[in-house]
């Protein structure tokens, strides 16, 4: 076989990978999956106000190309995202923010189911070689001061053992402002949204940059 032949078989293969980039566009290498409640889900709020869409927008800003999965799903508790953890993962997700734990609160959930079904979704996550990132919640404070830090403790020793980032909470600066949140004073509005993705946005972006 002459050089000219030898080049031109190997070249067809580059050929093909650019005819493919240009018809599917880039292959994005982030993907950063939410598994979330209704905080996640945008409950109240049109898709582009939505926390997932919001965040996505933050990054681009910031010149990070993710794409941002919403897998939230509104009333759901720690244990809907366990069992919905495989679900999500068939998305092939290369990073993953959990933000679960609100409704468990508003239930006046064991703290000990909560830390069984959050470690069951890291633990699986981690095995398929997705990086996690823990969003943290708070307990109302009318269950009591002794349920609220039995609840906090369960995000900080997860992070401590899966050596996972935390964000401690996730409704910090918009709970509690009337401003900022819909009537019903559990969900943020929009402007409540990007007050969350302003003040997140950058442990997120060490997360997917992995520092």
């Amino acid at each position: 076989m002459d050089r000219r032949r030898r080049g031109r078989k190997a070249a067809l293969p580059l050929v093909a990978v650019l005819l493919g980039w240009l018809a599917n566009g880039p292959a994005l290498a982030c993907k950063l999956a939410i598994l979330g409640d209704s905080l996640t889900a945008g409950f109240g709020l049109v898709r582009e106000e939505a926390f997932p869409a919001r965040l996505e927008q933050a990054l681009r800003a910031r010149g990070i190309t993710c794409a941002v999965l919403d897998a939230g799903v509104s009333g759901d508790t720690s244990a809907g995202g366990a069992a919905r953890i495989d679900w999500v993962l068939a998305d092939r997700p290369t990073h993953l923010l959990v933000e679960l734990g609100g409704n468990d609160a508003l239930r006046a959930l064991p703290p000990a189911a909560l830390e069984a079904n959050l470690d069951r979704i890291v633990r699986t996550a981690k095995e398929h070689g997705v990086q996690v990132m823990l969003a943290g919640m708070l307990a109302p404070p009318n269950l009591g001061s002794d349920y609220g830090k039995a609840f906090e403790a369960v995000y900080l020793e997860l992070a401590r053992r899966h050596h996972v980032p935390l964000y401690p909470f996730f409704l910090d600066g918009v709970v509690l402002q009337r401003d900022l949140m819909q009537p019903d004073g559990i969900h943020p509005n929009g402007r409540g949204v990007d007050v969350i993705v302003a003040r997140i946005v950058p442990m997120i972006e060490s997360f997917l940059q992995g520092k």
